[in-house]
């Protein structure tokens, strides 16, 4: 799935949120893969990342000055993150390190 998008960068953002909604999927609904309702929110998820106006100079999208996540989805995606977000520390300590200092970068306006 994370092979679609063009830059490193993007990649990298598509396999943090992989690693977030897998491992939220795993703990709440104890499923060995994931269930109808998580591998949606993750094809919804990859499919803003694949339109993001900013691409490669994005913040992280909790940072981001445009919200193109239904409210619905927003909220989802904000649970799994607030849960899965400090458990990627000890599971995946790279991706949590680089999606921090992601969180770093200045948002964009929008041209």
């Amino acid at each position: 799935m994370t092979s679609s998008f063009s830059s490193p960068r993007m990649r990298r953002e598509a396999r943090t949120v992989e690693a977030m909604i897998r491992r939220y999927c795993r703990d709440h609904h104890r499923t060995a893969t994931l269930c109808e309702e998580c591998s949606g929110l993750l094809a919804y998820a990859l499919n803003r990342l694949r339109h993001c106006p900013f691409q490669e100079s994005k913040t992280t999208c909790g940072k981001c000055p445009v919200h193109c996540y239904s409210p619905r989805q927003q909220a989802r995606i904000r649970e799994v993150m607030r849960y899965s977000g400090p458990k990627m520390l000890l599971s995946h300590p790279i991706l949590a390190v680089l999606h921090l200092l992601d969180g770093l970068r200045p948002a964009r306006r929008r041209r």
